[in-house]
């Protein structure tokens, strides 16, 4: 279990202030993330990686020449948000264009993609490439919905090493796409990772047996197996990756590959070693040429007791990036000149930002509000008493909602939402200080929910809030009718984002049934309360209905028939959220119609 921390809610911004205070040489700390101590060359792609806490080295300790420019940091487990992503890539950014690069989760694409768009409105060309290399979480046919895990390191080195050598952005993105590929990794655990301040494992693997096929945000594997010896456990790695190649790869003999064997957590050096010496002679066995093979704790799960094994099947030019130069704090290759950090943006005192990853001082808020009518400064009030019961509910079932999300998914959801809901609250009360209406109020609230929340919750809930927002506006007073149409703009704008659909066990089997039924009830002149109080309702009942589906799309899809007879933890957050905004509507008759 993690023993050390402070407030559980904080471990991430002071593990990276920690990490950036004990590596100035290589690092400094920029607002969401870190990037490296020496400025990026003028006319070189800068390559930005990112995702949640609990995995290092990955991300902020693979920043250094030859490898990653910058690294933006998220939340234990939860992806950056795309104002994180944004800061931390302008900093990098050296006049031509950006690749962002990540595991292929649906929080991280979500606000990579939107980091992407904000950079491209900021004039900078940016494109986006996920990492999907687990080949336990989706079939050979199904690729595009693996897992990201510890091929991350070939492929962002591909990456990172084409853009050392001064090649344009789309090359860049050829030679990640070229590696990605060609990447594949197979994964087994004995037992799962506990979170700062939990006081139990995501999940747990009966004594004298192995999870088969894990991720690495604690979800459980996708089958047991009895626990092998070193050279057993080799044999189940090395042949379950060769029993599936890149489709140009005709067969093993004769190819070489780059081979990580990676330690998640628990497992030590020693143990690995003993492995690797299987793997080695097992591959050798099969005429793979190995070629600079790493063994050690490259992309980890906290304490999860689990090894990894990785191959990239390399052609001339992969090997060329794979075995090019990297100086960084976690990962070195070859050998390059020594660079002195440059004075000009690294201060001999430079320690993180307090509260790091939430603040942006590249892109300081906008703190003004624009001009609001006097209803709408009014309806405003209500707006904010919505906002405090929702993170009043989202505090009180915080925990069941972790709970829930462990069954099938990484048990961040309670914790995310409580972050998201919270932050939400201070910005609309900010907002309400400063006179703004109903309109700014959300879209305040939204921007500090996706910010503070990170992962794909924090992007969807604040589509949800920028929706209502957007309808509401500053200058009209929000009737049932507008309120109406901000919920079902919502709806809509959250299938399009995440692209779930009714039955696939999300939020959005609440989000939609919610919607009509405060379409329909509004449409027959039932005031808002009451057309509120039975979409409410709907909301409830299809909430407990996720219970008996099976999940296709995000981290709980792999591991589906475990999670059948429980709810979907965004659903259930969504119903609750639904019931609290109606007493807070009860509470305020005079504030809306």
């Amino acid at each position: 279990m993690t023993r050390l921390f402070n407030d559980p809610a904080a471990f991430a911004d002071e593990a990276l202030e920690g990490f950036a205070a004990a590596h100035r040489r290589w690092v400094r700390p920029v607002t969401g993330g870190v990037v490296r101590a020496t400025a990026t060359p003028a006319g070189q792609v800068a390559v930005v990686i990112g995702g949640g806490s609990g995995h290092y080295p990955a991300f902020s300790g693979l920043v250094g020449r030859g490898l990653a420019h910058g690294a933006a940091v998220g939340n234990v487990f939860a992806s950056p948000s795309a104002q994180q992503i944004r800061s931390v890539a302008r900093a990098a950014h050296g006049g031509a264009g950006v690749l962002l690069m990540y595991g292929n989760y649906a929080g991280d694409v979500l606000h990579f993609g939107q980091a992407a768009e904000r950079l491209a409105a900021d004039g900078i060309d940016a494109r986006t490439f996920a990492v999907a290399d687990d080949i336990s979480s989706a079939g050979p046919g199904e690729s595009a919905k693996r897992r990201g895990i510890a091929g991350d390191l070939p492929v962002f080195k591909a990456a990172a090493a084409a853009a050392e050598q001064g090649r344009p952005l789309d090359e860049v993105l050829r030679a990640a796409g070229r590696a990605g590929a060609r990447t594949r990794s197979f994964g087994i655990a004995f037992s799962g990772c506990t979170l700062p301040g939990a006081d139990h494992p995501l999940f747990t693997v009966p004594e004298a047996r192995m999870a088969v096929g894990l991720g690495i945000h604690g979800e459980p594997g996708i089958g047991e197996e009895d626990l092998p010896t070193a050279d057993e456990a080799a044999r189940l790695l090395v042949g379950t990756l060769l029993k599936e190649l890149p489709e140009d790869v005709p067969g093993p003999a004769g190819q070489r590959a780059a081979v990580v064997l990676n330690g998640l957590g628990s497992v030590k050096y020693e143990e690995l070693f003993v492995v690797y010496r299987k793997v080695a002679a097992l591959l050798d066995e099969a005429g793979v040429e190995i070629v600079d093979p790493e063994v050690g704790e490259l992309v980890t799960s906290f304490d999860m007791a689990g090894v990894s094994l990785t191959l990239t099947w390399l052609d001339e030019g992969l090997e060329e990036l794979w075995r090019a130069p990297a100086d960084t704090p976690a990962y070195r290759k070859g050998a390059l000149d020594a660079v002195e950090p440059d004075s000009a943006v690294l201060p001999e005192t430079a320690v993180a930002p307090e509260n790091a990853l939430l603040q942006d001082t590249a892109v300081p808020p906008d703190t003004a509000v624009p001009p609001a009518s006097d209803a709408s400064r009014h309806a405003a009030r209500a707006v904010l008493a919505a906002l405090d019961a929702v993170a009043g509910v989202v505090e009180a079932h915080a925990d069941e909602l972790g709970r829930i999300d462990a069954v099938a998914g990484d048990g961040d959801h309670g914790i995310g939402m409580l972050r998201g809901s919270t932050a939400a609250r201070e910005a609309a009360a900010d907002a309400h200080e400063r006179g703004a209406g109903a309109g700014t109020v959300l879209t305040r609230a939204a921007d500090a929910w996706a910010d503070r929340a990170g992962g794909t919750s924090g992007a969807l809930w604040g589509t949800v809030l920028r929706s209502l927002g957007t309808a509401l506006g500053d200058q009209d007073t929000p009737d049932a009718a507008r309120v109406t149409a901000g919920v079902t703009d919502a709806s809509a704008a959250v299938r399009r984002l995440g692209g779930a659909e009714v039955g696939d066990k999300t939020m959005v089997d609440v989000l939609v049934p919610f919607a009509d039924a405060l379409a329909a009830a509004t449409a027959e002149g039932l005031p808002l309360a009451e057309a509120w109080d039975r979409a409410a309702t709907a909301a409830t009942d299809a909430a407990a209905a996720t219970a008996r589906l099976l999940p296709r799309l995000g981290r709980a899809r792999p591991h589906a028939e475990k999670s059948l007879g429980t709810p979907d933890a965004g659903a259930h957050s969504l119903a609750l959220i639904t019931r609290a905004v109606h007493g807070a509507l009860l509470d305020h008759p005079h504030d809306h119609h």
